[in-house]
């Protein structure tokens, strides 16, 4: 099903800028699919767009040597993705920088989201630009929606090296609790054995 068609989707500001005008119940992921021009990694929380911001290169660093450990020890069952639409629901398709999935979420090479049932981590690497969506209001979404594990990566300390504050969801009360806080070396059992050694970003 497509998003009902919306009359004038774009108002124009005085300097010509092109901006999207919301319907009065809000945009939908069929619209973060289907609306010509929207930025990358546009991501919908609450039925609102919300644009990104250019990335610090600690940013991308952070990704990568967190990408390339999981992906060292994933299990066959599983599969790790960057950057992926996570589908909550009809107003909900927030993008964690990073996502291991059951096999089974990945469909083809083309597809541009994931189910959040099939979604065991989502991690959010911290922006200033975002800073409140990635500390509050996205994890909120992922422990509601059932995810079981979720990771914030801070930049902190003089030498700008990753941080990373472990949760795990409760089964009794369907938040996230913190189970740890990695400085140096992330070594956890959940959701599988992960061995990282943070202080290597220096060598990416």
């Amino acid at each position: 099903m497509t998003a009902e068609p919306i009359p004038e989707p774009f108002s124009e500001s005085a300097s010509d800028t092109r901006w999207p005008v919301p319907p009065p119940e809000g945009w939908t992921v069929d619209d973060l699919r289907t609306l010509p021009g929207l930025p990358p990694h546009t991501e919908l929380i609450d039925g609102s767009l919300v644009f990104v911001s250019p990335q610090r290169y600690f940013h991308s660093l952070a990704i990568d040597l967190l990408v390339n450990g999981l992906r060292g020890t994933v299990p066959a069952d599983l599969r790790v993705g960057r950057e992926m639409t996570v589908v909550i629901d009809r107003h909900n398709g927030p993008e964690p920088d990073i996502s291991v999935v059951r096999k089974e979420a990945v469909v083809n090479r083309s597809q541009t989201s994931f189910p959040v049932a099939d979604v065991l981590l989502a991690v959010e690497v911290v922006s200033p630009d975002s800073a409140a969506r990635d500390r509050d209001s996205k994890p909120l979404k992922y422990a509601a929606a059932g995810v079981p594990h979720f990771w914030l990566v801070e930049m902190a300390g003089q030498d700008d090296h990753p941080v990373v504050q472990v949760y795990e969801l409760g089964t009794a009360s369907g938040t996230y609790a913190l189970t740890g806080i990695h400085h140096h070396h992330l070594k956890v059992a959940v959701p599988f054995d992960i061995d990282i050694d943070l202080t290597a970003i220096d060598l990416l």
